[in-house]
């Protein structure tokens, strides 16, 4: 895996995230805006063509991989993209780019996945999601069936995204969405959701290439589930019709049945809708009651990418068999299992949930690896 947060690098995201710490601060990177919490990687906001570079070549050093890789392919997404790069040449203070006047190309949407594809010298296929919220499951979700399609051997997938830029802050403030002191995912005085960079992709592989190579399996992939409300244009259906869907989708892909879950990562924006229609959805479906938190408290709303940095703490909660906070909730709204404090226990399957603008649902089920187990 490839990872970079507010919280810093995978390891030191997840050392943090354990710790209860957060990586949003109060932060006013741009003067003609009020100050707002930010989940920043660093002081400044980050570029986005950076980011994809640092995450990519992260992820090829814990995989064990050295470029070119001509036959790997790239899904790499994003839901805000090089709007960062739009807005500044708008405003005529960016680059016009490398190539002089035909640099703008170089900040076109699929931007991230032609330069991940670029940096490892693929000649594979190469696509580039964007499915709002859920673009991270999504492009995972993607590279899965270029797998199982005998299309590659290998992929690498996820999303990055650097979304703390005027036009997004300035949106999400007229919507009314973001919160003014920080980020209590399901807590009763939640305030909205407060936006962060970060970026998370995977190396998929078949289990005998991974095995053949001798590198160290984080988790497998079993299903995924993938709906629409088609509702509204930013408000989820209010009996959660859709996210339903794709929650039985993925369990019945995965050949799971919802008392064999161990661990939801929940989506958990923060916002009074998200966060109400999220929770009774798990009640109705969870009956039994399944351990929940939401790492957004810790890292901000990474829009794209969240669903891919969920992912990642996914496996990483198999690899160390601890259940990661809900760094920010102190007074629960709503009666479900929220793991409050790091929680050592057997985690063996794990759902990671995202619901984005438009009614776009994702689903993913992952299992801890266990050589002795056969798989799909």
């Amino acid at each position: 895996m490839g990872f970079w947060s507010s919280l810093g690098s995978l390891a030191k995201s997840w050392e943090n995230l354990l710790a209860g710490e957060s990586g949003i601060r109060l932060h006013q990177p741009f003067l003609e805006l009020s100050p707002r919490p930010l989940g920043l990687i660093d002081p400044t906001p980050a570029q986005f063509s950076n980011l994809t570079q640092q995450v990519v070549a992260a992820a090829l050093k814990d995989a064990g991989l050295v470029a070119p890789l001509p036959d790997c392919g790239v899904v790499v997404g994003s839901s805000r993209g090089c709007q960062g790069e739009w807005e500044k040449l708008t405003r005529g203070r960016g680059e016009v780019g490398t190539r002089g006047k035909k640099g703008w190309l170089e900040t076109l949407p699929n931007q991230g996945a032609i330069a991940a594809a670029h940096q490892i010298g693929t000649t594979a296929p190469v696509l580039a999601p964007m499915a709002a919220c859920a673009t991270g499951i999504w492009a995972i979700a993607q590279g899965l069936q270029l797998i199982q399609t005998g299309q590659c051997r290998r992929v690498i997938a996820g999303a990055v995204e650097a979304p703390i830029t005027p036009l997004t802050l300035a949106g999400f403030q007229k919507m009314g969405a973001l919160a003014k002191t920080g980020c209590y995912p399901f807590d009763r005085h939640r305030e909205g959701l407060v936006l962060g960079e970060g970026s998370a992709v995977v190396v998929l592989e078949s289990a005998d290439s991974a095995l053949s190579r001798g590198v160290p399996i984080y988790g497998q992939l079993l299903g995924l589930g993938f709906t629409c409300d088609a509702y509204h244009l930013s408000a989820p259906h209010p009996e959660g019709h859709g996210a339903i869907a794709a929650v039985k989708q993925c369990l019945n892909r995965s050949h799971l049945c919802p008392t064999d879950i161990d661990y939801i990562h929940a989506h958990g924006t923060s916002t009074k809708l998200n966060d109400c229609t999220e929770a009774q959805l798990i009640q109705e479906l969870f009956p039994q009651g399944v351990p929940v938190s939401s790492t957004k408290g810790a890292t901000g709303h990474t829009l794209g990418a969240s669903g891919a940095i969920g992912a990642a703490f996914c496996l990483m909660a198999f690899q160390h068999q601890v259940l990661p906070p809900c760094v920010g909730l102190t007074e629960p709204a709503f009666d479900l299992d929220f793991v409050t404090s790091p929680r050592h226990t057997k985690v063996k399957h794990a759902l990671c949930f995202s619901f984005g603008f438009g009614g776009q649902n994702g689903v993913i089920a992952l299992r801890q690896w266990n050589s002795d187990t056969k798989y799909l």
